[in-house]
């Protein structure tokens, strides 16, 4: 039985921590599937998952062989029952769409000529360059429907309620990504009669535009900016309505009882920063609604200050949208060497793995998809089209020549650092899995809307205004700036969705001129309480179909002028006044001069202009800064100080690249969640709600993460504290890794009656006791683990 509740997931009544690894059966030899299976095993994991192409399935007649009749490697019922013979769990993912580098993203090649009425077109009435479709076209449903009723039987048989081991299903992949990529929503003339009722719908049957085809696909400028903001609504409404289809046809199948999942793409170029556009495309398709999971689904690269901030910012804005049991996933997490085109043309660091499997976690990620985990050779396709490779597959013969395990099964460059990566999160899967990140008192605010710029028509200067205004500021801000501060100050925070939820405490938002009266507003009234809020960037002053909207600058008492920007030869720059100092004279970006009638200038150019103030609203407090400033953990700490918001977890380090968190569990046990990012052995002093971490500062060492116990309860006793990560967790036995410093110590209040023993190899051990509870110290020489044994 699968239960999901309290942002866990629950499997036969225990909460889990799905680690998963993605293995192509249709890329590997048949003879081949279970050396691929125990590798995966090895590693730790305790689930495979995997694509089912329908392009594969599918033969040139039309018939759908998935038995094996024609080829071994179609034998998807051999292969999901070779994964529970292992022990492991399945997540089956039958798109239809897959993407998976497949040709058509997975559909096969003939539903495009059969049905030219499902191929968009999109804007001026122009092909659309990728394979996407209509997704409620009839035809297109209908050829779903013969798909799903022929592949999705064999995979209810195997449901874990019914006795197998397949945990979780996804319906398709990447919902809208293809129209955002290429800013070519799918306007067929379906989509635009769908269209021309839903408008009429929401403006009470007064559309404020013309509803033909060519007024849509061509708009004129004047009713541009509704038009675009009615189309991302309606098309986060028509996802909707076509992932109930699938689940309706998966249903009628006997796909029940499970979770059905909902992969949410959005990383680009090494980016997370966009990433939340796929939040905003799909949020319809399964926030709040029961049955459904979403995953992330992000390629970002090496673990960096940038990468980091853009997993926080993820995993919060993702979680900020949630209803309130479902937990964060992710269906596609990056793994491997990043050598994706088989030439040496990247070499990810080993640890990265490991230290985005660590984030993830802290912030209460349930399952992790490592992706790709094994590669293996696209087979040809049974009827050549003459494409250059006639493979399944845009990459030619080898996939997967970045993973952990290659194509032709050999052990990779980041297969070691994986297993270890996978076996820490198994010996800490009792805490984890119940864990909740624990916050201080603010929030980041995620205004949805800010990330639906996945259309715009290139010749609107309107649509086009508003898309850059949005995509400058939303989200971590100009630079990161605002996240990444928070992060490297100690701050641990959610999101909240300012478009549905009530803030509370202090809300830090980065925002452009482009905000909606409603959102306004809602700062207003947030202000007016009492609350405090955090504003990096532009003063809003329009709203997002490019029309006049001051609701907040009123409220504040401020306007602002247009924004001046860094050139040739003019370098703005910064200068710090009041609480704001010291900090010094620094170069920005660009600046917005203000004017305001209350309140205090924090922040001024060289010459004087006022870029930054200080201002009560209401019994609330608003900082504005409006300039593109760098990373700087002291300035916004005193802002959100000013706010009334103070980390609980404070720490130096000698180097920027120590992030920290920490969780905890409903009966009181925490965790905390630390790594360095940096290339250096890195000393950190740390305080937790006013008490010191340990006896000294923990040198952290370059590219490490670790699960440190603030209070875990063992077969041995309750672990207040210890300054190495636990290894092993045995009925008898808890063993430790290498120390965050010169000794290890560790401090265990023992289960009344016992007693406990310390080895450290042939080294001596140092045991005070105070009562039930030990205290040992041990070196930190080889073998750097310490061993507890009750006798």
């Amino acid at each position: 039985m699968i239960q999901i509740q309290d942002k866990q997931i629950l499997i036969d009544g225990e909460p889990r921590v799905v680690m998963a690894g993605e293995i192509h059966y249709f890329r590997v030899a048949r003879e081949e599937w279970a050396q691929r299976i125990q590798l995966l095993k090895d590693a730790g994991c305790n689930t495979v998952a995997s694509y089912i192409p329908w392009l594969w399935h599918e033969l040139p007649d039309g018939t759908i062989d998935v038995t094996g009749a024609t080829r071994p490697e179609r034998d998807l019922a051999a292969f999901i029952d070779l994964c529970a013979e292992h022990g492991l769990w399945f997540i089956a993912r039958p798109g239809p769409f897959i993407m998976a580098e497949l040709k058509n993203e997975g559909l096969p090649f003939r539903l495009y000529t059969e049905h030219p009425e499902i191929v968009p077109v999109g804007w001026d009435a122009k092909p659309t360059p990728s394979r996407t479709v209509d997704y409620l076209a009839p035809a297109y449903l209908e050829e779903c429907r013969r798909w799903f009723g022929t592949v999705l039987p064999l995979i209810a048989q195997r449901l874990q309620p019914n006795g197998g081991n397949v945990i979780a299903v996804q319906l398709d992949n990447e919902i809208g990504m293809l129209a955002w990529v290429t800013n070519s929503p799918d306007l067929t003339d379906h989509l635009i009669a769908d269209f021309a009722q839903w408008t009429a719908a929401r403006h009470g049957g007064d559309a404020p535009y013309p509803l033909s085809a060519n007024a849509i696909r061509t708009p004129a400028e004047a009713e541009a900016g509704v038009l675009r903001q009615d189309l991302v609504v309606f098309m986060r409404d028509r996802f909707r309505r076509y992932v109930e289809e699938l689940r309706t046809m998966a249903e009628a199948q006997g796909v029940t009882d499970v979770p059905f999942l909902i992969n949410i793409h959005g990383t680009e170029g090494g980016s997370g920063v966009p990433f939340p556009i796929g939040i905003s495309q799909l949020v319809d398709t399964y926030a709040g609604v029961p049955g459904m999971l979403s995953g992330s689904d992000h390629y970002m690269g090496d673990m960096t200050l940038n990468t980091t901030t853009d997993l926080y910012v993820i995993n919060a804005f993702m979680d900020a949208v949630h209803g309130p049991g479902q937990p964060t996933t992710s269906l596609e997490f990056e793994a491997g060497s990043g050598d994706y085109g088989g030439g040496v043309d990247n070499q990810y660091d080993p640890s990265t793995v490991d230290l985005k499997t660590r984030r993830c976690l802290a912030q209460g990620n349930r399952a992790i998809n490592y992706y790709l985990f094994a590669g293996g050779i696209n087979p040809a396709l049974e009827e050549p089209v003459g494409d250059g490779n006639d493979r399944i597959s845009f990459t030619g013969e080898r996939h997967g020549t970045a993973a952990p395990v290659g194509p032709e099964g050999q052990k990779g460059m980041t297969y070691a650092a994986t297993a270890r990566t996978v076996q820490a999160v198994t010996v800490h899967e009792r805490w984890l899995s119940r864990m909740h990140e624990e916050h201080d008192d603010v929030q980041l605010g995620l205004v949805l809307d800010s990330y639906a710029t996945e259309y715009h028509h290139p010749d609107s200067a309107v649509m086009t205004e508003v898309v850059e205004d949005l995509k400058r500021h939303r989200g971590a801000g100009p630079r990161r700036a605002l996240v990444r501060s928070m992060l490297l100050g100690g701050y641990r925070f959610p999101a909240v969705h300012l478009q549905r939820d009530v803030p509370t405490g202090v809300v830090a938002l980065s925002t452009g001129r482009h905000l909606s009266a409603e959102v306004q507003q809602g700062l207003v009234d947030h202000l007016t309480r009492g609350g405090g809020v955090l504003l990096l960037g532009r003063l809003p002053d329009r709203d997002l179909e490019g029309r006049p909207c001051t609701v907040l600058a009123d409220a504040m008492g401020v306007t602002g002028a247009d924004i001046t920007w860094g050139r040739d030869h003019y370098f703005p720059s910064a200068v710090a006044s009041g609480w704001a100092a010291p900090w010094p004279e620094t170069r920005v970006g660009w600046f917005q001069a203000l004017e305001h009638e209350r309140g205090d200038a924090v922040l001024h150019d060289v010459d004087g202009a006022v870029i930054g103030v200080d201002v009560e609203v209401g019994a609330g407090r608003a900082i504005l800064l409006a300039t593109e400033l760098p990373s700087d953990a002291g300035l916004f700490g005193r802002a959100l100080r000013r706010l009334g918001a103070t980390p609980g977890l404070e720490f130096t380090a000698g180097v920027p690249g120590i992030f920290a968190t920490t969780s905890a569990t409903a009966d009181d046990q925490r965790m905390l969640h630390l790594t360095n990012i940096s290339g250096h052995h890195n000393p950190v002093t740390m305080t937790l709600d006013g008490a010191a971490v340990g006896d000294g500062p923990l040198v952290v060492p370059p590219r490490t993460g670790v699960f440190l116990a603030l209070g875990l309860d063992t077969p041995l006793g309750r672990l207040e504290w210890a300054n190495a990560e636990l290894t092993e967790v045995g009925e008898d036995r808890l063993v430790f890794g290498p120390p965050l410093g010169g000794v290890t110590r560790v401090v265990l209040d023992t289960v009344p009656g016992t007693e406990v023993v310390a080895t450290v190899g042939a080294e001596d051990v140092t045991v005070d006791r105070a009562g039930d509870v030990q205290t040992f110290t041990a070196p930190g020489g080889s073998p750097l683990v310490l061993s507890l044994t009750v006798t």
